[in-house]
Formats: structure tokens, sequence, C-alpha cells
């Protein structure tokens, strides 16, 4: 007996279409999804991360905050949606990421110059090209460290130092930064802080920022992205426009005051329930 199939009934139902995100956007994610265990961390989950901005990501403790930027970077597969940079996929995208562990970051068995210059020698740059880039770095960051020691040989802050000088070596179209500022000590937080908002104003390149410190991720942000517990949603996107270059006196300003308040607000809300 043959099988009569109801036409009624679309055993494949189409996929719903790709939505860009508004003008200005530079990452769209639609239908993000990923399971731990058999349990939802992200499931549908939509966003579009602006372009030429600075987005950090806070929330609840396990709501996935590294895992959402480890997605949209390919370090960790997704289960479902698609991500797109500019219309394009990641493969065609430039990218440049700051562990938060330094140590296990760079390659200890290269010099710390060598590793600075390590994805621009992946692009096939030449010597004099990547020698070119090399001192602009340097110069950037007011490097005062021998580049030609190990990494071992350095302490943390100059370490997270070269690493930021790595991810931001080839030009990237985003930088992905989680939790990079975790394991310095205040004085080279402050410094790391500096020179990413200068890098920030020079380039105008796009940075999406995990942090676990409020203050830090207000400060830092063109945007603030609050999530919620898991399964993971937006709780509330925003925005912070200070003027740049930020510093210690725009902790006691007015607009800075009212960002961190409401967002403390917002993350207390999310975690109570």
């Amino acid at each position: 007996m043959s099988a009569v199939l109801n036409p009624m009934i679309d055993p494949d139902p189409p996929a719903a279409p790709f939505v860009p995100g508004p003008a200005g956007t530079h990452i769209t994610i639609r239908g993000l999804t990923k399971y731990f265990a058999g349990w939802p961390l992200y499931e549908n989950f939509n966003l579009d991360i602006p372009k030429g901005r600075i987005v950090s990501v806070f929330g609840p403790n396990g709501c996935g905050k590294s895992t959402l930027i480890n997605m949209i970077a390919g370090l960790i597969p997704v289960d479902a949606g698609e991500i797109l940079f500019d219309g394009k996929s990641l493969a065609d995208t430039k990218i440049g990421y700051v562990f938060q562990n330094y140590r296990e970051a760079l390659f200890p068995w290269m010099r710390t110059i060598d590793n600075i210059a390590y994805p621009l020698r992946l692009e096939g740059r030449s010597k004099v090209d990547v020698i070119r880039r090399m001192d602009e770095l340097v110069a950037s960051f007011d490097v005062k460290f021998d580049l030609n020691r190990y990494p071992y040989e350095l302490s943390g802050g100059q370490q997270q130092t070269a690493s930021i000088m790595r991810a931001l070596a080839p030009g990237p179209e985003v930088l992905f930064l989680d939790e990079p500022f975790s394991a310095l000590d205040f004085e080279m937080t402050l410094f790391i802080r500096e020179k990413l908002q200068e890098v920030f104003m020079k380039t105008g390149t796009t940075m999406l920022l995990v942090s676990h410190d409020l203050e830090e991720a207000v400060y830092l942000a063109d945007q603030v992205l609050l999530l919620t517990k898991r399964p993971t949603r937006v709780a509330e996107i925003l925005d912070y426009r200070d003027p740049r270059p930020r510093t210690v006196e725009t902790l006691s300003e007015p607009g800075f005051i009212a960002a961190k308040k409401l967002s403390l607000e917002i993350f207390q809300r999310e975690v109570r329930r």
C-alpha cells in the first residue's frame, strides 16, 4: 500500500527569511540556539550589534556572556542560527580576539615580538610591512618593555598588552575582548583602558567586551548589553554616550552615574527572577 501524503501538511516548512538589522548594524544574529547537556542556554536569540561602537556584555553569572562572543567569533559551534558581519560570513571577516587567560594565549616558544607579528605573517605580509606595523603598535602602546623576551619572562600586564597588540596587528574589523582586565592589577587596568580607548578613537573598530565588573562595562561602552538568566535573552540595551576620552573624572559625571545605576537596577531585577 502506498502512503498518501496530506497536501495540507508541509513536512519541511521553509526557513524564516533572514531579516537584516537596521542601518549601522555591523553584526546581525538571527535564531541563535545553543544547548548544553540538553538544556537551552540560547534559544532563537536575535541581536543587532552596531558598527563602530564598543558594546559591553553584562549579566548574571552563568548566563553565557563569554559563550555568546565565542559563538560570534566562531570559537564555539552553534546548534542553529545565522551570524553575519556586514552581510558577510565570519570566514570573510577579519577579527581579533583578546583572551582572559593571556598566559595560555601567547605562544611560549616564540619571542613576544614574534607573537605580536604572528597574524601578519599568517596573512603573508612582507617583512617591510610587518616591521612598519610593529613600529606603529609599539608607538601606539608606548611599549617600554623588551619585546625580544619570551612571554613567560614578562609580567601579567605586559603579557596582556602584547596579547592586545597581537589582536590589533592585522587591523581587525571586529575586536572581541573576553574579560581582558580580570587578571590585571589596577594600574595596568587603567593603562589598558586608556589604550583601548585611544585605538577605538583612532580606528573606530567595532569592539565587543565581556566584563564581570559593572563599572568597567559602563565606562568603556557606547552600549551596555544586559542579559537575563538562562535561557538567555536580552534584558535591555542601554546607550551611554559621554564623550571620549573618558577619564577618572568620568566616574563622577551625572551621565556615568545614571547609566551605572540603571544597569545595576536591571541586573538586580534579572538576578531575582
